[in-house]
């Protein structure tokens, strides 16, 4: 009766994103090179052949997994960078998405932070070096209009600050785990705080 295929289509999709997570975590722990199939099938409690019934290839796999995150990234930095704010709302706004990604997926940045640049090498891969070609511009602008502006100093090194800021905010993967003490928006708002006033108490 078709009423009773409903649940089993709908299903699907719901084990292939299981599936996915259990492989990003698998490959943000072990290293996606160190990592096989059998791994993969073995934490997701089913055989090496009922994963390829999902998935061609473990490369398929880390492929959605980073496309699903990098998408989900530029839809909420796009939507920042479209809003017209001012230059501090702007970086603001960015940090912010940036750990509410982190808290969405935390294994897949893990595993951008540690494979990217080597995996860009490859061509089905490429892809992530075009988004770390986008990304750049749209902190690096956001510096500039900030110093532009007079809201960010004038002596402010805006390559250098461009580099700390993507890298003290992403390396948050390595620890941060979801559902703990702290959102991603209380995250933000402190490291926020620490980055635009500083942590010394003023005289």
């Amino acid at each position: 009766m078709p009423t009773k295929k409903k649940p089993q289509v709908a299903a699907a999709p719901a084990r292939r994103r299981e599936l996915l997570d259990t492989a990003a975590e698998v490959f943000a722990e072990q290293g996606y090179n160190a990592t096989t199939v059998r791994t993969i099938a073995d934490h997701a409690g089913m055989l090496a052949g009922s994963l390829y019934y999902h998935f061609d290839s473990k490369e398929s796999m880390l492929e959605e997994i980073l496309r699903t995150f990098l998408d989900e990234l530029w839809d909420g930095y796009d939507t920042v960078l479209e809003s017209e704010l001012g230059p501090r709302e702007t970086l603001e706004a960015l940090v912010t998405e940036s750990f509410r990604e982190i808290d969405r997926h935390r294994a897949a940045v893990a595993i951008y932070q540690k494979e990217s640049r080597q995996l860009a090498a490859q061509e089905r891969f490429a892809f992530l070096a075009e988004s770390q070609r986008k990304f750049e511009r749209a902190w690096l602008s956001t510096l500039e209009r900030g110093v532009a502006a007079r809201v960010f100093r004038s002596d402010l090194d805006v390559r250098l600050t461009y580099r700390f800021v993507r890298d003290t905010v992403w390396v948050a993967a390595s620890w941060y785990r979801p559902g703990g003490q702290h959102s991603p928006e209380e995250i933000a708002r402190q490291y926020l705080s620490m980055v635009l006033d500083g942590i010394a108490v003023r005289a």
